[in-house]
């Protein structure tokens, strides 16, 4: 529950500290005096949008506190577990700047807007004298009805559903566009990536067959080259080089000299007879792979031919042929993927409308068991609200069989005839302002009931009524706030007089500026502001009894 609000520096409150009570509270006071203040003091600290403006003039910032026992809120202290906040007590502080942006605190703790909406949505529920407003509008129905039926969360997960579904059918209609456009190019790049495989070109194969194909169509040449060579180097004549040098090596052997260019010279001369011989073994190795082979010939050829030819429909260099290939196979590979992803993603499609099935057809009996009796609780509010003849009807129209929507199966409309004999029809084309305002105040109060959030807020929901059926109302908060806390502003005596808690707010002008307060009323002080709400400024015995016997019936 609501423990405390401190304001200071909020519009035309200089410094205000109210203590709550469980039960009813009701605030009253004259046009102008502040009594929704607190209400949009609260909304502050709930995280809703402000500006500088609201600060209180001559000050530079204003601040707002609300303190909140959460020991029978365990939504409330599981939020705050989670966020690693200290979970005895819940305390909302916003604070506004002229000079810079708003702050927010949680427990001491720095927050976000966001995060006091978060908390906020567990702790109090407000509901404004706009309201009835917003019933003109079918979503707001929708959201009523799952409430009252506790199917929040079902609802979620069904929009849940619906979304996983929308993104995957999404992208399975943008692949199936994709590869149908895509058709020829593949089929194109398949048979040019079956010419390539067939190729089957191998690392370095292009270079090997190019020397290959040089050195068969000149083999004889080859052949009678490296003879002579070879005929030069090591033949028995003994003017061949290796014999010459073998000469130069033993004459200069036998000279009887260490100097040092004898010695470079001789080293000079063993190493070329090294050399050389090293050089007749390449050649003989070289020789003994050079053949006259026109049948090879042909072969390597033929396979030079494949190779340019492919290299010419590519419009490139034969060299390039490996790195064309990989390239037409990766683009053939993220085409072909098309297939497995559409695979893929219509299992999912139809898991996820399978899922969306299931918990939007679990969705559609609840809310069907909660419009009925939702209906039954409207039309018996609505009698003691002095609308007898008012018939309440909530159509759950199914939407068509190929339709997937994202709140579910079917679609929620409130319906209404205030008058006997006339048919239902949507309230925007039925019902006037004040049964409006009536209707919605059944709904409010209804749906107070099923609310699982401790505190309940009321701005002035009773705007248009009074006599008897102002004295229902009352009755409706009290009846709710026997079972929990409720903080109401109201125009109304009869409310008043139901109530466990009078605040009154007031207005003071104190050296021209404004100041509002507000403050508890004792037993007298409540008769005393009743009977000003009955009958004016001027108090008479007969106002004073009247707001008397009010009180004495209260409960």
């Amino acid at each position: 529950m609501l423990t405390h609000l401190n304001i200071k520096n909020f519009a035309v409150v200089q410094a205000l500290a109210i203590d709550f009570q469980q039960g009813l509270s009701v605030i009253t006071g004259e046009t102008g005096a502040g009594k929704s203040i607190a209400v949009d003091a609260l909304g502050l600290v709930l995280g809703d949008r402000a500006d500088n403006g609201i600060i209180r003039d001559g000050t530079e910032r204003a601040e707002i506190s609300a303190s909140f026992d959460i020991s029978s809120n365990p939504l409330a202290a599981q939020w705050l577990d989670a966020q690693g906040l200290e979970k005895s007590e819940c305390i909302l502080r916003r604070v506004l700047s002229r000079t810079g942006p708003s702050k927010a605190f949680i427990n001491g703790s720095a927050a976000t807007l966001g995060q006091l909406r978060e908390i906020g949505e567990s702790l109090i529920d407000i509901h404004s004298q706009h309201e009835h407003q917003s019933l003109l509008n079918k979503s707001i129905h929708r959201r009523l009805v799952d409430a009252f039926a506790g199917a929040g969360t079902l609802a979620e997960t069904v929009h849940q559903h619906y979304q996983q579904w929308h993104l995957a059918n999404e992208e399975l209609s943008q692949l199936k566009e994709a590869l149908q456009s895509q058709t020829e190019q593949h089929q194109l790049l398949r048979y040019q990536l079956e010419e390539l495989d067939e190729l089957g070109l191998q690392p370095r194969e292009l270079e090997q067959l190019e020397a290959e194909q040089q050195r068969l169509a000149s083999a004889g040449n080859i052949l009678a080259s490296g003879q002579q060579i070879l005929s030069l180097t090591e033949s028995g004549d003994t003017n061949n080089c290796s014999s010459l040098i073998n000469q130069a090596i033993r004459l200069g052997d036998n000279i009887n000299d260490e100097s040092p260019e004898l010695t470079n010279c001789r080293e000079l001369l063993q190493n070329a007879q090294i050399q050389i011989t090293e050089a007749i073994s390449s050649l003989n190795h070289y020789l003994s792979q050079v053949s006259i082979d026109p049948q090879r010939q042909e072969i390597v050829e033929q396979r030079l031919s494949n190779i340019y030819q492919i290299a010419r429909k590519h419009q490139i260099q034969p060299a390039e042929i490996d790195l064309t290939h990989n390239k037409i196979k990766s683009a053939f590979v993220q085409i072909d993927g098309i297939d497995d992803r559409i695979a893929e993603l219509s299992e999912a499609v139809k898991e996820c409308h399978q899922s969306y099935l299931s918990n939007a057809g679990q969705l559609s009996k609840a809310r069907l068991t909660a419009s009925r009796t939702f209906d039954q609780q409207i039309a018996t509010h609505l009698q003691t609200l002095g609308m007898e003849g008012c018939h309440f009807i909530t159509q759950l129209s199914p939407l068509e069989n190929t339709t997937i929507s994202a709140h579910g199966m079917e679609s929620i409309e409130f319906l209404v005839s205030t008058n006997p004999g006339q048919s239902p029809r949507p309230l925007s084309k039925v019902a006037s302002g004040g049964e409006l305002s009536r209707i919605s105040l059944a709904i409010q109060v209804i749906s107070a009931q099923a609310s699982a959030i401790p505190v309940l807020i009321f701005d002035e929901v009773d705007v248009g009524i009074g006599g008897g059926t102002a004295e229902v109302v009352g009755r409706m908060l009290r009846q709710l706030g026997n079972a929990g806390q409720v903080i109401c502003v109201s125009h109304q005596p009869q409310v008043a007089a139901q109530a466990h808690q009078h605040l009154s707010a007031s207005k003071n002008i104190n050296d021209g500026q404004t100041d509002s307060q507000m403050v508890v009323l004792e037993e007298q002080e409540k008769i005393a502001e009743i009977a000003r709400m009955l009958g004016g400024v001027k108090l008479t015995e007969q106002t004073l009894a009247h707001a008397r016997e009010m009180l004495l019936g209260a409960g």
